[in-house]
């Protein structure tokens, strides 16, 4: 049962979603008895970074028509190299797009947004999030072979070092169909999705130039910044920080809501968040019910306290 991995990479550089990609196949490969290929379009860094997560093959695929990212071109070069039994991609925007392409032409059942190891390989039958990340479900693929996506923060990090081969395909896969409009580069400093702590803030917040607080917050804690919809969408941080329903879908660790109602919408983005800290004036905020941890009071307050205190015990 042959095990590959999608390694993605951003601008030739590797994630943390491509080491949990890598750990997860490995997990399978070790459940089959079998070994883990990686295959990755143009990286820059080096393949030793994925032998340390398990991976003992890895195929990086060069192709210069590549350097403009599309699901189509994409899936048809990893189509063209990865002929495993199972096929792991990590659950990010470009790689869960590949994924139900390579499915379609490759005649693969799809299962995505997967949280655990397998609970068997034949049938092929794991846990998966469903209802917006409300709820979870068994699911059990009708055919034999699988592509899967991790969910990101689900499964996690697993160093797991092998002795590691790299082989080089020259592909030209067509990719005319491609054409970059505008790539928004996210301000902060961690990758929102990838970030274990995210300190977000809303229209609680009052204006733009409170942000400031948020950020020294999220500075202390080692955090990415986010923001609900409305605040996003005036025009107080950009969109790239916009977390929920038609958002980015996040997962941390640690998830610290400041001056957000909590709608609907906002919690299908967030709610797979391991821990929830809302802090809200309003008693009655509809956050407070998806809270582990809930504080009412003015974040105006509580929010420059709470940073000098995190200081002192750091320091």
């Amino acid at each position: 049962m042959a095990v590959f991995v999608y390694a993605e990479n951003i601008n030739g550089v590797y994630k943390k979603a491509a080491f949990e990609a890598v750990s997860y196949a490995k997990a399978i490969a070790d459940q089959a008895g079998d070994t883990v290929t990686a295959v990755s379009v143009n990286p820059t860094d080096s393949s030793d970074l994925l032998y340390k997560y398990g991976a003992s093959n890895v195929i990086n695929i060069k192709d210069e028509g590549l350097k403009n990212f599309s699901a189509k071109a994409y899936a048809q070069a990893v189509s063209e190299v990865a002929d495993g039994s199972i096929i792991v991609f990590p659950h990010t925007t470009d790689a869960s797009s590949v994924a139900p392409m390579l499915a379609v032409m490759n005649g693969y059942s799809l299962i995505t947004n997967v949280l655990e190891a397998p609970e068997s390989l034949s049938p092929f039958q794991v846990k998966r999030r469903a209802f917006s990340g409300k709820g979870y479900m068994h699911a059990k693929a009708k055919g034999e072979k699988v592509i899967v996506t991790v969910s990101q923060n689900a499964f996690g990090v697993k160093e797991n070092a092998v002795s590691g081969s790299e082989e080089v395909k020259n592909l030209s896969v067509a990719n005319e169909d491609t054409k970059v409009i505008s790539h928004e580069q996210s301000s902060g400093k961690l990758d929102l999705k990838e970030a274990e702590i995210v300190v977000s803030a809303g229209r609680g917040l009052k204006g733009p130039e409170n942000w400031g607080m948020i950020e020294d917050l999220a500075g202390v804690l080692g955090a990415a910044t986010a923001c609900s919809k409305p605040v996003s969408d005036i025009g107080w941080r950009p969109h790239t920080e916009h977390v929920g329903q038609t958002g980015k879908a996040i997962a941390p660790n640690l998830y610290i809501a400041v001056g957000i109602s909590g709608a609907i919408q906002h919690l299908a983005g967030v709610n797979s968040s391991k821990t929830i800290v809302v802090i809200n004036s309003d008693p009655e905020a509809p956050f407070f019910k998806s809270a582990d941890y809930g504080v009412v009071g003015d974040s105006f307050q509580i929010i420059p306290a709470l940073t000098e205190k995190i200081k002192a015990l750091k320091g």
